[in-house]
């Protein structure tokens, strides 16, 4: 019936473009859109077109951000010689739930792939050299996932960064083998941080 309603199934069909969201699940969003008040529904479309707009990278460590400066780099209190190496936004909300890791990050925005295209190029790797370039940086975290791609960036990256005379390092036991950083609890998130090895 939906499919024949064709509004609803433009709006079905955007909702599916959203990443892990199933035909059913777009659907289901797409009725509870309509359930909304029209002040409701125009606030949530506002909001989309507002992050949009707003939300860019930090300069310095290419998190996401509203502001100049990501909360993480504006603060005065963080250790810069430290650098958690991610490989998205994500990433850095789940290690900051810790509160125990005091220094800062730098988000890849993906990992390396090469049979999808994606090489050291496509990442940005480029704007960590030059952090590292400035000479503040002592250590180097590298906190990609424990699957194929995040082995093969920690390991690209060690080799990059090893030479220029930095401690590189990564999170340790804790987080098993194919599972996501994003999903991981705070207290194996901490442990992994705590138990953390030269790569």
């Amino acid at each position: 019936m939906a499919e024949y309603i064709e509004s609803l199934a433009h709006l079905s069909e955007q909702f599916g473009k959203l990443g892990g969201v199933g035909k059913k699940s777009a659907m289901r969003m797409a009725f509870s859109v309509l359930d909304m008040t029209p002040e409701d529904a125009a606030a949530f479309a506002q909001a989309i077109v507002d992050a949009k707009e707003k939300i860019h990278l930090c300069p310095v460590c290419q998190n996401l951000t509203d502001r100049e400066l990501c909360y993480v780099c504006d603060d005065e209190t963080r250790d810069r010689s430290t650098v958690c190496v991610v490989s998205d936004a994500r990433t850095v909300m789940a290690m900051e739930k810790v509160r125990e890791y005091k220094g800062t990050y730098h988000v890849l925005h993906g990992v390396l792939s090469p049979l999808n295209g994606i090489t050291p190029d496509k990442l940005k790797i480029k704007e960590l050299l030059a952090r590292v370039n400035e000479g503040e940086i002592k250590e180097i975290i590298v906190a990609t996932n424990a699957d194929v791609e995040g082995e093969t960036t920690a390991m690209y990256l060690a080799r990059l960064l090893r030479p220029l005379g930095l401690t590189v390092t990564r999170l340790a036991y804790g987080i098993s083998v194919g599972t996501d950083i994003e999903y991981a609890d705070e207290v194996t998130l901490l442990r992994a941080l705590k138990g953390r090895r030269d790569v």
